[in-house]
């Protein structure tokens, strides 16, 4: 299904007066008059909406107003200043006007549609690295215990037979309230959905009460959003509050896990699952690494046990699927009723992009690693299962946090003996100067610690998938990171065709033909080989 707006069949007729009656919010223009849902953009306003004019950072979003109403919005949500706007188009439709429409817009959107959270149990999850994986992980084990499931994330949002390819990893509230009120008219009674640390500071999952909330971990990434580290890390700890959460799972493998334990304001269940010494209210112990996943053992401190599995490669898959357990545990689900549910596969998920295996001689695999930490995980993971070389294909994103490129380059350098520098989604910036970031990250590790990697610039990215496939032995390895099931790369404003998995499979169909390997060289002028 397109990314059309989804929602209920029949829809809930709200009369502003009611919606007037959230703290900050006076309304101007006829108490009566009722809307059936909201909506952000004016170009998908229908009949019965009321219209969020939300400020932007060039135009006011009232200067659409009159085109929104003209396409059957019956009311106007904005600010003093977009009230005034309206007025002044000559739109004779209420307006609610309120002091940050953004912060009311969450609520309001909720009560138009019923609050539709309330009447599902709900997961959120949130962290830098995982949330895609873990959510999945849930939505799995949720199925196999006979939930009927909603999905929101990264990759997609389903529920029933509806899928919708995902543009931000946690939509925009009006958006978002009317999917989970089209989720209860199909009688889903669970979510699983990812929180962004962009969604809790753009107020897009208010309105929302989560019956249980996780944190993954965190690191550097998204600065150039928020900032530092420390605000960052402010903005996702705003979930463990009473306002967004009854309860949290926090895995505190990290100095911010463990300080988001003691800090947050809801009660915390505590997992760590890289040392059995930790202080924590869960420790996972006995993992044993099989082809394609690892089995492990939950161990409470008061002796509980619960063993089980995850079908994908990785120590940090294995700590996704413990904190999954543990949500689920904590959401009132009996741990035997559970691994009962799994079966001996456990966690049997496929989750599009991540760790996703593509063939095994040589093994190639497509993972989101898109930032330093997320990126050495998997390599240092698939270094112990690979006895050939190890070759990485990567870029960094432009016009985003430019600390991090340098940081990805040295990675790669210490965990790859084959790095292919390529590009991820340069967007408004030069391609080069990008690529030539991380190369300086990477050759700095060389210079430090000896010969290291080859190194290799290779553009198009397409061009990088292939040469790195054709040239791997059967021993080797091949990882394509930091776009995972992304299917469209954006390059100076233009969306261009680009899915890691088609062109690794259409490498991988060439060597099939017996096609002879060529080394992987430099792609074009201007690139280098060190």
């Amino acid at each position: 299904m397109s990314s059309s707006r989804i929602l209920p069949p029949a829809r809930r007729q709200v009369q502003v007066a009611d919606l007037a009656a959230h703290p900050g919010v006076r309304l101007e223009g006829d108490p009566t008059v009722t809307v059936s849902s909201v909506v952000l953009d004016n170009r998908r306003a229908e009949a019965g909406d009321l219209f969020a004019a939300v400020p932007g950072a060039r135009v006011h979003g009232a200067s659409f107003a009159a085109d929104a109403v003209s396409r059957g919005a019956t009311a106007v949500l904005t600010d003093a200043a977009g009230a005034r706007a309206v007025r002044d188009a000559g739109c004779d439709v209420p307006v609610l006007v309120a002091e940050d429409v953004r912060a009311t817009l969450g609520a309001v959107a909720a009560a138009v549609h019923g609050e539709p959270a309330a009447a599902m149990r709900t997961f959120g999850v949130t962290g830098t690295n995982g949330k895609t994986t873990t959510t999945f992980l849930l939505d799995h084990a949720l199925r196999a215990l006979g939930r009927r499931t909603g999905l929101v994330g990264t990759v997609e949002s389903r529920f029933g037979d509806t899928v919708v390819p995902s543009t931000l990893t946690t939509p925009e509230a009006p958006e978002l309230q009317g999917w989970l009120a089209a989720m209860v008219a199909d009688d889903v009674d669970t979510l699983s959905m990812e929180v962004s640390s962009h969604s809790i500071a753009m107020h897009r999952v208010d309105g929302i009460v989560f019956d249980v909330v996780g944190f993954t971990n965190l690191s550097q990434d998204h600065l150039d959003f928020h900032g530092t580290l420390e605000d960052y890390f402010a903005v996702k700890a705003e979930l463990f509050g009473p306002e967004r959460a009854r309860r949290g799972v926090v895995v505190v493998d990290d100095e911010w896990g463990a300080r988001l334990a003691r800090e947050a304001r809801v009660p915390v269940t505590t997992v760590a699952t890289t040392t059995v010494d930790a202080d924590a209210d869960w420790t996972v112990q006995d993992v044993e690494t099989e082809p394609g996943g690892s089995r492990f053992t939950l161990v409470h401190r008061d002796g509980r046990r619960v063993a089980t599995r995850v079908a994908l490669p990785g120590g940090f898959n294995v700590a996704n699927a413990a904190l999954a357990c543990v949500m689920l545990l904590e959401s009132g689900v009996d741990a035997d009723t559970l691994v009962a549910a799994l079966g001996p596969e456990g966690f049997d998920a496929r989750v599009p992009g991540r760790m996703e295996v593509l063939s095994d001689a040589p093994r190639v695999v497509v993972d989101f690693a898109h930032n330093a930490d997320a990126l050495e995980l998997a390599l240092s993971s698939l270094r112990m299962t690979t006895p050939g070389r190890l070759v990485v294909v990567f870029g960094a994103t432009g016009d985003r946090d430019r600390g991090k490129r340098p940081h990805m380059g040295a990675v790669a350098a210490r965990f790859a003996d084959v790095v292919v520098v390529t590009d991820d989604d340069p967007h408004s910036e030069p391609p080069g100067p990008i690529r030539a970031e991380v190369i300086a990250g990477a050759r700095a590790v060389t210079g430090r610690e000896g010969p290291g990697p080859e190194i290799l610039e290779i553009a198009p990215r397409a061009e990088a998938i292939r040469q790195a496939v054709l040239s791997a032995a059967a021993t080797d390895t091949v990882l394509l990171a930091g776009r995972g099931h992304e299917t469209v790369q954006e390059v100076d404003g233009v969306d261009l065709p680009l899915d890691d998995r088609v062109e690794a499979r259409a490498a991988l169909a060439a060597r099939s033909t017996g096609r002879e390997r060529t080394a992987p060289t430099p792609h074009d002028e201007g690139d280098t080989h060190a």
